[in-house]
């Protein structure tokens, strides 16, 4: 404590918080704050933290001070006075932003209907109030469309929804129970680093692990076996091994009878995968497959930690559904430590619905995948108009979306009117007519949840505003003032909100979490449909994918399939502006010597849809066929204003519209 002038002020002081950020983990925060300003940020080690944490947090959140206080911080409304793209921009007050941004709002919907305004939503580094309260309920009266989250996650959780329907995910302290461990399409080295203390400790006292990852990451380096397949090929693997499983006798044929339908369409389909022509598509040695079903058949209670990144390729649907169907299978449910861990979201003591205005007429309204519009922006989507406004909130599409050109020319169209809430200037807000200052979570009263443990944290603010920043929730009662519309519906009270969407009734600051050994699948969570149906479905005839399948992945001569992972310095795209993951493209020795590339050399990198140019790094990890470059980079990281997102096709995959990331095909060579 020190005084000044009769007056006392609070100096330092330790704050607790939680990280609602896009991370599985939602790490219980210890905030420094000295004189009103964060000064160092750690994890939370007293006895109310989320256990998941640990006693330690990733470098980036560290670090996340930066981004509080950064020279690009958009501190006040800023409208547009220079040429799109420009970064001229001239400072406004809120009256004068909501005032203009409601009257574009009403007179794009007059001249080009409400289809013609996009509300780009995807607040998924903020809290649950950030990102489903009133800004999805103003665009929803307003009648405008709902934008699908297409760009992640959608196949894995339509994957689930389609074999499990609403069974809740196994929850990772069981892993302490588990004697193998199938790590498959994940690297929680660069996301979900709190799994790898308990894969250690497992490990430890004798499980097996198993990675299943086109990479050589730090996780598979500890791995008692890594089947570096081809991207794309899971749905082989696990056919392959099904059929392993089956000619050897090794089928849970009591438990699929129990508890699930479909099991023998699935095995049958699985028979065509022989071990020499899985062996070939997969790019993987024989005796690996074998050694995988053995492991499988031989171990439990086993568990499988399912990622996203088998999600991102043409056969994502495939490959999801192939994977959890070939635990059933194998049959490895129904005691502790065994199971499939996946998003522990739904498990969250939270009604979303309760966020939504009731009483109060809503227009009928289309739906969109974010992975379409780019293609709205331009007018080329077809049966659906031009859009004539963007509304971007916690989202930068203009590196995080595929088929980056044709985002880019929307977005530079003078015949579109953007709109950008957000806490820094990103690529995107660059192309803004209207930019307006966000909150970080710091500076917020939310929700976080998280979807790799089961913990539910409320939080309040540990700083005060920066700027003239305000949240999601302020944001949408200002225009919703605007446009019209009753101010009850719209007050954005976030301790109203809290009491809202929270079912459990609790508002403390401390996690609520689902006792220890209380989520066995089978035992205390069931599958469970719409339909009133409770058996898990390994085939589903309603499905747009009932049956997995495989389509060829024939590429280009001399292409490398390219992968655009996450890493351990950003979220998304969040944090590049500070500390951006290294600018290369990550190639094997072999490939690398094909080409005459050699380490640190500028190479081009190149397909159909565009060109980037940057360093090769020679990387002993990386499997033939396959190159990398990191995720999240921005547009000032390429001298030609381009990442490696103008490489990706804007095809999508077979279940739930899923992205295709990783079905890029790209020639790399000497600049």
């Amino acid at each position: 404590m020190s005084v000044y002038a009769g007056q006392t002020a609070v100096m330092r002081q330790v704050l607790t918080t939680a990280c609602p950020l896009d991370c599985p983990d939602t790490c219980s925060l210890a905030v420094t704050v000295d004189d009103g300003r964060i000064v160092a940020i750690d994890a939370d080690t007293s006895e109310s933290a989320n256990p998941f944490t640990q006693g330690f947090i990733c470098q980036k959140v560290k670090h996340h001070a930066k981004r509080v206080y950064a020279p690009e911080r958009v501190m006040t409304p800023l409208i547009r006075s220079g040429p799109r793209g420009s970064g001229q921009f001239s400072v406004a007050t809120w009256a004068e932003a909501n005032g203009l941004i409601a009257s574009k709002i009403i007179s794009t919907i007059a001249e080009s209907g409400p289809n013609s305004v996009i509300p780009y939503l995807y607040s998924s580094s903020g809290g649950v109030l950030s990102g489903s309260a009133l800004a999805p309920a103003l665009f929803e009266r307003l009648g405008c469309p709902e934008v699908q989250h297409t760009i992640c996650a959608s196949t894995v959780s339509a994957a689930w929804d389609q074999v499990f329907g609403s069974m809740l995910g196994a929850d990772p302290f069981d892993l302490e129970h588990s004697e193998l461990i199938v790590v498959w399409g994940a690297n929680p080295m660069a996301s979900n680093t709190h799994l790898l203390p308990l894969l250690t400790a497992a490990t430890k006292r004798g499980a097996k692990l198993v990675v299943i990852d086109p990479r050589g990451t730090a996780v598979a380096s500890r791995s008692d076996l890594h089947l570096a397949i081809r991207p794309g090929t899971d749905v082989v693997l696990a056919y392959a091994t099904t059929r392993l499983l089956n000619e050897r006798g090794l089928i849970a044929a009591e438990f699929l009878a129990a508890n699930t339908v479909g099991a023998q369409e699935f095995i049958a389909a699985a028979d065509e995968w022989t071990l020499e022509r899985a062996s070939v598509e997969c790019g993987i040695d024989q005796g690996d497959i074998e050694l995988f079903a053995t492991m499988i058949a031989s171990a439990g209670p086993a568990m499988m930690r399912l990622g996203y990144g088998l999600e991102r390729n043409r056969n994502g649907g495939a490959g999801c559904v192939a994977a959890l169907n070939l635990w059933l299978v194998a049959g490895h449910f129904g005691v502790r430590g065994s199971g499939v861990i996946a998003s522990t979201s739904s498990g969250a003591p939270l009604s979303y619905d309760a966020l939504r205005p009731l009483g109060r007429p809503t227009a009928e309204r289309s739906d969109i995948s974010m992975n379409d519009v780019g293609l709205a922006l331009n007018g080329e989507l077809p049966d659906w108009p031009r859009t004539r406004l963007l509304f971007v909130q916690g989202a930068n599409p203009a590196v995080t979306a595929m088929d980056q050109e044709a985002m880019l020319r929307g977005l530079s169209s003078d015949d579109l009117f953007t709109v950008v809430h957000e806490q820094v200037m990103t690529d995107t807000a660059m192309y803004a007519d209207v930019i307006l200052p966000a909150t970080t979570h710091f500076e917020v009263h939310d929700i976080a949840t998280s979807y790799g443990s089961y913990s539910t944290q409320t939080f309040a603010p540990v700083i005060g505003r920066v700027g003239d920043s305000r949240t999601n929730d302020e944001v949408a009662a200002g225009l919703a003032a605007e446009l019209g519309f009753h101010a009850d519906d719209f007050n954005p009270d976030p301790l109203r909100l809290t009491a809202l969407v929270r079912t459990d009734n609790d508002t403390s600051l401390t996690p609520s979490l689902r006792k220890s050994g209380t989520t066995v699948q089978f035992v205390h969570t069931h599958p469970e449909f719409a339909d009133g149906a409770h058996r898990a479905r390994l085939v589903d005839t309603s499905s747009e994918m009932p049956l997995p399948a495989f389509a060829s992945l024939a590429s280009p001569s001399g292409g490398l399939t390219l992968l655009t992972p996450a890493t351990n310095r950003t979220i998304n795209s969040m944090f590049a502006e500070f500390e951006p993951p290294d600018v290369v493209i990550s190639i094997s020795p072999l490939d690398a010597a094909t080409r005459g590339v050699t380490d640190g050399q500028r190479v081009r990198v190149s397909n159909d849809l565009g060109t980037i140019s940057l360093r090769a790094h020679v990387d002993a990890t990386m499997r033939p066929g396959v190159v990398s470059i990191p995720k999240g980079l921005w547009l000032r990281h390429f001298d030609n204003d381009r990442t490696a997102n103008v490489l990706i096709p804007r095809g999508v995959n077979d279940l739930g519209a899923g992205a295709c990331f990783n079905d890029a095909v790209v020639i790399v060579e000497p600049s």
